[in-house]
């Protein structure tokens, strides 16, 4: 038996739950925010080669019991389950081949590259909504005048509950080394060598 098709433009009047839309098969990019559907933007080859090379960078350097992957939801709430362009998340306890999103309290670092339409989103909603559901590291990476990726890196402050930039080299232009969720070195102004 099949579910009952839904009207997406319609949401109930407390939101939609990521358990109700999940399967959805839309013709459009799209993530669930506050309960609504919303179309995401489209990205350039820019921000695709800079997500895909921090991914492919983070992943070679992960140690046990961290996974990396790229485009991964993480459900903050029922209503929240945003979609960073990188998440590294401890795997301990998941069970990582049903995996559908990985819950907030299990991440360590999500990365998100701002590109044209995703700015708003980027600087401020989704930096707020991680800090939130208590994510201790958040990446935002900005295309810097030269083309290359600036990375801000910022930690989750216990105090305020709030980003703050990390404590030495909170923004990185040529290479960002970091200890944080563990040990990476990547080579910014590399990305786009031929």
């Amino acid at each position: 038996m099949t579910a009952e098709p839904i009207d997406w433009k319609r949401p109930p009047a407390q939101g939609w739950t990521y358990e109700q839309v999940k399967d959805l098969d839309l013709p459009f990019e799209w993530e669930l925010v506050d309960g609504a559907i919303a179309v995401r933007g489209r990205t350039c080859q820019w921000h695709d080669t800079v997500r895909d090379e921090l991914y492919f960078a983070l992943r070679g350097s992960r140690r046990a019991p961290y996974a990396v992957n790229a485009e991964r939801c993480v459900l903050v709430d029922a209503y929240n389950p945003p979609k960073p362009d990188v998440v590294v998340f401890d795997r301990t306890g998941l069970d990582f081949f049903s995996l559908e999103c990985v819950p907030s309290s299990a991440v360590a670092l999500v990365v998100e590259v701002v590109s044209r339409g995703s700015r708003r989103e980027d600087r401020f909603r989704k930096p707020a909504m991680y800090a939130e559901a208590g994510v201790p590291h958040f990446w935002r990476v900005e295309r810097g005048e030269d083309n290359a990726p600036v990375v801000h890196e910022f930690h989750l402050d216990a105090e305020t509950g709030v980003y703050a930039p990390a404590l030495a080299g909170a923004v990185h232009t040529d290479v960002l080394r970091t200890d944080v969720p563990f040990p990476v070195e990547i080579e910014l102004r590399r990305i786009f060598d031929a």
